[in-house]
């Protein structure tokens, strides 16, 4: 039993907002969040953004407490399209809209 145990491969959590570096890769990050059109997805990868940037200092950006964006922007989080708004825009993020045609 011991032998098993130790031949099982470790792994870390995966965490994709240690791979989230420049602006660039933030908003490709989102885009393909925002193709899924799934809203818990959307909001975990703003959540996902706002923690490689510094949850304080968007905080501090947006006027909203860290507690209300790690709770709103968190997978089970349902942010108002304000916070989306405030949050985007502190990111440097724009939204844009388009056809599907």
């Amino acid at each position: 039993m011991v032998e098993r145990d130790r031949n099982r491969a470790r792994t870390a959590p995966y965490d994709a907002a240690e791979y989230l570096k420049t602006p660039e890769q933030m908003a490709a990050y989102l885009e393909a969040a925002l193709e899924e059109a799934d809203p818990h997805f959307i909001a975990k990868a703003l959540g996902n953004i706002a923690r490689a940037r510094g949850m304080s200092q968007l905080a501090k950006e947006t006027g909203l407490t860290r507690e209300a964006l790690y709770t709103s922007l968190s997978e089970s989080g349902n942010p108002t399209l304000a916070t989306i708004m405030k949050v985007t825009s502190a990111l440097g993020i724009h939204l844009k809209a388009s056809t599907t045609a």
